[in-house]
């Protein structure tokens, strides 16, 4: 099967690609743009690979999508590509309607005029997978979970941008009859990460000395996925998922933001002690909590374990040991990205 990934450069993106080339006998055509947060370097051990086609295109473009599907003649979509992080939307939240909303409708129009030529037995095949977030949903409670059919009540700019972009493929579902699936997932952490999220963010500082901030009470909780967990889950949901079907992906990781600097500390003074022998919990640093910013996540992944067969392997435990290890043994790497890292609003 010949898949065409969007954002196939980027963190998750580039998990799926390694997943798909090093587990499977799949061809894939990664189309990426390359802005700040992708690196082709994530792929490094792929990229002589036959079965991996690289394509620099922007999803703003769409006479660039037009012609990756016309050249490329993929057998399914996988679309990761998006502008991500909450801190850049609150700040320049243009990018994330452009790349997020126009980039998603570009990307839907482009599939299904492909799609419309191909002959029935392939249509029949054909599947376009949306992958997605549980902040669409909102801000929970101190109890309950997010389920499928939770409503929608974005409230950022960002979760704003891909609520939209959701409910654009649903529409291309049930409006033009594109087989589409959605998949909305917690948040993501493991090795390639780029440093602007809170856990490499908090593991680079902490073994530079820098402070460690943490937004306002640190109680905010969210549910903790390991990358590679979810990209299996991922190709799941485009192999197995029924058109016009959500599936909601977490890993059952519950977690106090606080608890996850705190976490971070012993295990940076387990590996790497500092010189002086203090706890690099000394350098967490409490800052002005970032606007609109939601109390708690927490997925309800039943349906994908129930209908597909999925569960997280990692425990949080488990994916943090190995994550922080990895920044350690991959200092060039994480240095060469942390030029284009921005800083956390709550340091303004």
């Amino acid at each position: 099967m010949k898949i065409m990934i969007t954002g196939g450069a980027g963190f998750i993106g580039s998990a799926v690609c390694r997943y798909y080339l090093e587990e499977t006998e799949h061809e894939i055509v990664n189309l990426d743009s390359l802005t700040y947060a992708a690196n082709l370097k994530a792929l490094d051990e792929l990229n002589q690979s036959p079965r991996h086609s690289f394509v620099k295109a922007d999803l703003r473009e769409a006479a660039q999508i037009e012609a990756a599907f016309r050249e490329h003649q993929p057998e399914a979509v996988m679309h990761l590509a998006a502008e991500s992080h909450v801190d850049r939307s609150i700040d320049g939240p243009a990018d994330f309607i452009n790349t997020n909303i126009l980039g998603t409708f570009n990307l839907l129009q482009a599939a299904r005029g492909f799609f419309e030529t191909l002959p029935a037995e392939k249509k029949a095949k054909f599947k376009f997978h949306h992958v997605s977030t549980d902040e669409v949903y909102g801000s929970l409670g101190d109890e309950g979970f997010f389920r499928e059919e939770t409503p929608y009540a974005p409230n950022s700019p960002y979760s704003a941008s891909k609520a939209a972009s959701d409910h654009l493929v649903r529409a291309w579902h049930h409006t033009f009859c594109l087989p589409t699936v959605i998949s909305n997932c917690s948040n993501n952490y493991g090795p390639y990460q780029f440093p602007e999220k809170l856990i490499p963010l908090m593991i680079l500082n902490g073994l530079e000395g820098r402070p460690l901030p943490v937004y306002g009470d640190g109680l905010n909780v969210r549910d903790w996925l390991f990358v590679d967990d979810h990209a299996r889950a991922l190709a799941l949901v485009l192999e197995k998922g029924l058109p016009g079907e959500k599936y909601n992906v977490g890993g059952h990781n519950e977690v106090k933001n606080i608890e996850v600097v705190e976490t971070i500390c012993r295990l940076l003074d387990e590996f790497q002690p500092r010189a002086d022998g203090v706890s690099r919990q000394a350098q967490i640093t409490y800052v002005q909590d970032r606007p609109g910013h939601d109390r708690r996540y927490a997925i309800d992944a039943a349906k994908i374990e129930r209908e597909l067969g999925w569960k997280p392997r990692e425990t949080f435990e488990s994916g943090l040991r190995q994550t922080v290890r990895w920044y350690l043994d991959h200092e060039q790497w994480w240095r060469d990205q942390k030029h284009a890292a921005g800083q956390r609003l709550g340091l303004k």
